[in-house]
């Protein structure tokens, strides 16, 4: 009796190892769905030079799958496993870009700072990166893009970053054509606390045309150059 059930358990379990994969299911996670496709990651469910679809669940290396789809500039992370009935499912979590660099090269850096390309199928509207940045050196500009990042009031308004050859920070806000100099990012919550300060008081007041840069770098003022 014994040897008939493992009879049974080991060709039922060949016979399931053999039969093919019946289909991929893609899932991304969070609300950022917009940079890559369906269609794109399908195409990175590949193995043997196939489409997983077309071949027998047995030969189906799941973390061969993983490192492909991790290694998509636009996947923040990725998950694949393979159901009973044969079904292969791809969880993708997908970058955020929170600023967009744009030099002699044009790209993203996401919100843990790391390179993120540009993607045919949408444009993020985040803040624009100019002046002297290099792909391998983003930690300064990109602590300013987070804090923008994470404040409303900077987020809504500001619409360039520029970083410096010393690294300092200046950015440029929405409907105003002053410059604001940050300088170093030390002190810089209390910095962007004296430009939202200033910021108040001179649109209460009408008087922001008249500025043509505004100079934050001294934590304890806001020192402003008219035009």
């Amino acid at each position: 009796m014994l040897i008939l059930v493992g009879g049974l358990f080991a060709f039922s379990n060949k016979r399931n190892d053999a039969r093919k994969v019946v289909k991929s299911n893609i899932k991304f996670l969070g609300d950022n769905k917009l940079f890559i496709t369906d269609a794109t990651v399908s195409k990175l469910l590949i193995q043997n030079q196939r489409p997983v679809t077309e071949q027998p669940k047995e030969i189906i290396d799941l973390n061969e799958l993983e490192t492909a789809l991790n290694s998509n500039p636009m996947i923040k992370k990725a998950e694949v496993f393979m159901s009973v009935n044969g079904e292969l499912s791809a969880e993708i979590e997908q970058k955020r870009p929170i600023a967009r660099v744009n030099t002699n090269a044009s790209y993203y850096i996401d919100d843990e700072g790391s390179y993120m390309p540009l993607s045919s199928n949408y444009t993020a509207r985040v803040p624009l990166v100019t002046g002297s940045v290099m792909k391998n050196n983003l930690e300064t500009v990109f602590q300013f893009a987070k804090a923008v990042d994470e404040d409303e009031f900077l987020k809504k308004y500001i619409i360039e970053i520029r970083q410096n050859d010393d690294k300092t920070i200046d950015f440029k806000i929405r409907k105003s054509d002053f410059l604001v100099h940050v300088g170093t990012l030390k002190n810089l919550q209390k910095k962007i606390n004296n430009f939202k300060a200033f910021y108040q008081k001179a649109l209460k007041d009408k008087i922001l045309d008249n500025y043509k840069v505004i100079n934050l770098k001294f934590d304890k003022q806001v020192i402003c150059t008219k035009k």
